[in-house]
């Protein structure tokens, strides 16, 4: 049997179709593929430590030309920004066993990179998200 292979759609700000769940404290984006509710994933977002690198990153992601990529290091995890064409970015993710890409268009992606900013406040769901998600790696880790 063949893993299943969601192909994602660009993710626009106005979609009528729902595809972000959340972002959690951490800066991670929680989104629904394909507006599925069913299929969740995270995808890590930009993390920074002062606003000038918040700064550098925005211009650097504005900067980004058909074929450059943009890589985004955390401690723990990063992702990479593949800019495909002009006004469509790439992310690229697993989702159940499958490769995935995750594509937007710039007003979109650097929205969600604007989260980075310093004085950025999840929302109070947002807070319960990233909450679920270190009690279950805790757990993980109490069961290893």
């Amino acid at each position: 049997m063949e893993p299943l292979f969601p192909l994602a759609p660009r993710y626009h700000l106005d979609d009528p179709q729902p595809w972000l769940r959340g972002i959690d404290p951490a800066r991670r984006y929680w989104l629904w593929v394909n507006g599925d509710e069913r299929v969740c994933t995270t995808v890590p977002g930009l993390s920074i430590s002062s606003f000038e690198e918040f700064k550098q990153a925005i211009w650097k992601f504005r900067g980004l030309e058909p074929g450059d990529r943009m890589e985004i290091r955390r401690v723990i995890d990063g992702c990479t920004i593949h800019c495909v064409a002009a006004n469509c970015y790439a992310i690229a993710d697993t989702v159940n066993d499958a490769p995935v890409w995750h594509l937007f268009d710039r007003e979109t992606l650097e929205s969600l990179l604007m989260t980075a900013h310093p004085d950025w406040q999840p929302a109070p769901s947002d807070v319960e998200l990233g909450r679920g998600m270190m009690e279950r790696m805790f757990a993980q880790s109490m069961a290893a």
